[in-house]
């Protein structure tokens, strides 16, 4: 109010929530997203059902795909979302974890707040925290590994699987995984390099999973284009096409004025002539297998079809981009620049069915930098289940060959963070001290959640694991035992093992967005825009 009249800074509508409420709803928030996924974590998790508005059903465990799926309004709510997705894309696993340890993070906060501590102490505290915590799995906890350590990698593979749908056959997957991630995997400047994208992954439902293959080449899901084409062309000369082998259509309205039947004739001779000038020209490039992005006239597969080349159409461009990888050829614009030195080259190019479909696969190419793998399983949602398994898989694969160290699993990593946090906190001095000690319980509930989701007495459980993490001759790879009622044993004997990765990358989104939660204490939303108000005007 100024000298009695009042100042209306924000549109009618819009609603503000100031100091703790504002934090506090904020941060029930981000705990219920995280409670939502916290019944996934770890191979006993549970999986969730989830049905989008038009009615099609995704099951899964996988935490990043139940956060995309479900349709989140809060704006908190949101970021969380975004941790789980930065999660994924740098190391494919771990998503739970970063969101479940967000969530408690800010539980933890949110007491220190009720005792008066100020939320700007907090995040400092946290941040503390967080850098002794990153330099403690570097230098205590994290193990390094060999990247030519096939067994390793095995069991980093067949512990991300661990918790997904594919449990009884993740050995298999895991292996398949590991062979496809090494031979794709290349060293620059000195620094191991695995490129996933480089992976292509097709999935046909029919058979088991233990049916799904590792193809040293590039399998496209398409068939030959004419009936008459030979199934299969040994020692196959692709050409790569990322044009239309059609007659264009003229972009502006074109009439032609016949006046005698013979032209008619003409006309469609000319059209006969470019086609087969259009096969000429391929053939005498040396070609016996065209693949081409866009279509290729019906005229025309015709004629390949009787100079005995194999044809594909419609190919996706980033599979032209692997073929080129993996054959050696050169993706040209237009049939008239291509030349035999464009040409890729390739063992054989058959086309197989696979389940009620046929397939196009491209193998035996000379140093393939390209492999595919092709899924199978029961029902569409078991091998979408598998691609995620396989994704997450592959992803941890490709961390552990670049980055060279692996740390236990099963709770074992954080409570080690954690017992040694709480030591480092009187080093803190000051009340930041609290929050240090607040990050250390809240690693805590990873194992917590193993636990729990495992069927154990939770508290039992995690007063055993700090227990042995504590004690003097303490094993501080101990984690939860799910093969022994929960008891802590060894994670690195029992092959339960994670890229360092996963578990730096999870403690620092996690710290950097409840640090981000707990800095605003205003939140002001403006009216969302409806209906307009009935009788035309505005509402008072």
């Amino acid at each position: 109010m100024l000298a009695g009249t009042p100042i209306i800074v924000l549109r009618e509508g819009a609603e503000r929530e100031k100091g703790k409420g504002a934090v506090s709803n904020n941060i029930a928030a981000a705990r219920a997203l995280a409670d939502a996924v916290r019944s996934t974590l770890g191979p006993r998790g549970m999986d969730k059902m989830l049905v989008d508005s038009m009615g099609d059903i995704t099951i899964t465990n996988d935490g990043v795909t139940i956060l995309k799926e479900v349709d989140v309004e809060h704006p908190t709510a949101k970021m969380l979302v975004e941790v789980a997705k930065t999660q994924d894309q740098q190391c494919g696993d771990g998503t739970t974890t970063a969101v479940v340890l967000s969530g408690e993070l800010l539980r933890r906060a949110e007491t220190l707040i009720e005792q008066n501590v100020h939320p700007t102490v907090i995040t400092r505290g946290f941040s503390i925290a967080r850098e002794e915590a990153e330099r403690l799995l570097k230098t205590e906890v994290g193990k390094a590994v060999n990247a030519q350590d096939e067994q390793a990698l095995v069991d980093v593979a067949s512990t991300a699987m661990g918790s997904k749908g594919v449990y009884g056959s993740r050995e298999e997957l895991a292996q398949l995984c590991v062979k496809a991630v090494k031979a794709i995997s290349e060293t620059h400047d000195g620094k191991k390099v695995a490129d996933t994208t480089l992976i292509q992954i097709e999935k046909k439902h029919g058979g088991t999973i233990s049916d799904t293959e590792l193809v040293q080449g590039i399998i496209l899901d398409k068939e030959r284009g004419h009936p008459r084409m030979s199934k299969m062309v040994k020692s196959a000369k692709i050409a790569l096409l990322s044009s239309a082998l059609e007659i264009k259509k003229t972009e502006f309205e074109s009439k032609i004025n016949i006046k005698s039947p013979g032209q008619i004739q003409n006309f469609l001779d000319q059209e006969d002539k470019t086609f087969r000038d259009i096969v000429d020209m391929i053939k005498a490039s040396g070609a016996n297998v065209v693949i081409s992005q866009k279509g290729i006239d019906d005229v025309v597969l015709h004629y390949l079809s009787k100079a005995g080349i194999y044809a594909v159409k419609q190919v996706k461009e980033s599979d032209m981009q692997k073929l080129s990888r993996a054959t050696g050829g050169k993706v040209v614009a237009g049939w008239k620049e291509l030349s035999a030195k464009d040409l890729g080259s390739a063992g054989q190019v058959e086309e197989r069915q696979v389940g009620d479909s046929h397939m196009t696969f491209v193998t035996g190419c000379e140093g393939a930098r390209s492999v595919s793998i092709l899924i199978r399983g029961g029902t569409e949602h078991v091998t979408q289940e598998v691609e995620r398994a396989l994704n997450d898989a592959l992803k941890v694969v490709a961390s552990t060959i670049e980055d060279g160290v692996i740390c236990p699993g099963g709770g074992a990593t954080e409570m080690e963070l954690a017992v040694r946090l709480r030591k480092f906190a009187p080093t803190v001095g000051g009340r930041e001290q609290l929050a240090v000690e607040a990050f250390a319980q809240a690693l805590e509930v990873v194992p917590w959640s193993l636990a729990e989701n495992g069927g154990y007495d939770a508290i039992n459980t995690i007063i055993d694991l700090r227990k042995e993490h504590e004690a003097s001759g303490g094993n501080r790879n101990a984690g939860i035992n799910f093969a022994d009622n929960g008891h802590p044993t060894d994670m690195l004997k029992m092959k339960v093992i994670e890229p360092l990765r996963v578990k730096s990358q999870a403690i620092s989104s996690a710290t950097e967005v409840a640090n981000m939660v707990l800095r605003i204490d205003d939140v002001i939303a403006s009216r969302k825009s409806g209906p307009a108000p009935a009788g035309g005007g505005h509402s008072h």
